[in-house]
């Protein structure tokens, strides 16, 4: 089973890829990075993204009735996914199941001109639920 710095690597090969991270969506920090950030500044994305999936994983209208806290661990969360699109790009966040507190996701920026949207995402949900966190 993968770990952080092979996930990363794998999610660079998918066409158009242009950087990924794995970040905590409670305090923001980026676990690992690899390839470009917007804004050349990984852990700024990492903060940034962590703010988008705090507000899908606590909003009253995605998540269960109680919240993210409601969600117990190893259970699948109540968003699997989150997909932006800009001009140039997609931004894809992959929420991560793990075995104690799943606050964890996936995030790839892709190339909107080279990728394959519907395949990266496949390959990213491929690549959370073989990801060994630890």
């Amino acid at each position: 089973m993968p770990g952080i710095d092979e996930s990363l690597l794998e999610a660079m090969r998918l066409p158009g890829a242009r950087g990924a991270l794995v970040v905590d969506w409670i305090s923001g920090l980026a676990l690992g990075a690899v390839g470009e950030a917007p804004g050349d500044d990984p852990e700024a994305t990492a903060a940034e993204t962590a703010e988008l999936a705090r507000l899908a994983m606590e909003s009253g209208t995605l998540a269960p009735a109680g919240g993210a806290a409601s969600v117990p661990s190893g259970e699948e969360p109540p968003v699997q996914d989150l997909i932006l699109t800009s001009a140039d790009a997609y931004h894809l966040l992959r929420f991560v199941i793990t075995a104690f507190d799943s606050t964890v996701f996936l995030y790839l920026w892709l190339d909107r001109g080279e990728g394959n949207l519907a395949l990266a995402r496949i390959r990213l949900a491929e690549m959370a639920d073989r990801l060994v966190l630890g």
